[in-house]
């Protein structure tokens, strides 16, 4: 889904023509005019009959191998070609690549430390905009009550949008977003997010990330390229923890309609 959303942005908003879209992300011309030529944001192969893989009921005890000697010197620990033959003095009778993929992968996993990560502290018009969630405490009717507030701020003119939600879902996500288009007039380049659970699946090393598929599907449909920060990046005045400070911490409304339009006014 990443890769149709840097196909759909290479084309539609660079303007770059197919035959260098096919050289630059090494994929087919039928692939390219595919996505360009269709609205989808989503492409399913589905395959008839799952193959269940021999290494299925040996990767527990392949991984307390692994465990065991993970702590030992490097020059210790037994290659791919001596795990599989222990492997096979047990019983297993499967290739010696399922096995070498599986402890490549287990290895380099294992491998991961966390990385320094930066986000630049001044952007072009337009280029970007970050997005955050924090929680409220507001007065309605006369009753105290939590709620879910959704910052955007465009990254240049530091122009903040406020809606507050009752939930913090992905439907409210999207809704979010739709909303802060309309009221800036249009879509940035780039959209900086934190590690929000609606968003991000899996956290990979420094700003590398595995997002989720309805939130790719929405990146794709309006061009955005998402970013991801975190707590070690130096953000400054543009981190979503600082953005609060325009706003009442704790208001008092009659209704849920009044408390969104006095938060769009302070917005403009």
């Amino acid at each position: 889904m990443d890769l149709i959303g840097q196909i759909r942005r290479a084309f539609l908003e660079q303007r770059r023509p197919i035959k260098e879209i096919v050289r630059t992300l090494s994929v087919s011309r039928a692939t390219v005019r595919k996505v360009v030529r269709g609205q989808a944001t989503e492409f399913k192969y589905e395959r008839g009959v799952q193959p269940t893989p021999k290494l299925g009921e040996w990767i527990e005890v392949l991984t307390e191998i692994l465990e065991a000697e993970a702590t030992l010197p490097k020059r210790e620990r037994r290659s791919t070609q001596r795990l599989f033959e222990e492997l096979r003095g047990r019983g297993y009778d499967g290739a010696h690549d399922s096995v070498h993929r599986f402890v490549k992968t287990w290895r380099e996993e294992r491998a991961r430390v966390p990385a320094h990560a930066y986000v630049p502290l001044s952007f072009a018009p337009g280029e970007a905009y970050q997005f955050d969630w924090s929680h409220e405490t507001i007065t309605l009717q006369g009753l105290p009550l939590m709620i879910k507030a959704a910052h955007m701020k465009l990254s240049h003119s530091r122009m903040p949008f406020v809606r507050a939600y009752f939930r913090e879902t992905q439907e409210l996500v999207f809704d979010a977003h739709d909303k802060a288009f309309v009221f800036y007039g249009g879509v940035c380049r780039r959209g900086i997010y934190d590690n929000m659970k609606t968003a991000v699946e899996a956290i990979f090393v420094g700003k590398a990330r595995q997002y989720n598929r309805r939130f790719l599907q929405m990146c794709s449909h309006h061009l955005i390229e998402p970013v991801a920060w975190h707590a070690r990046c130096r953000l400054g005045e543009g981190s979503p923890r600082r953005w609060r400070g325009y706003h009442p911490r704790r208001a008092a409304w009659s209704d849920t309609a009044s408390r969104r339009a006095r938060r769009q006014r302070r917005c403009s």
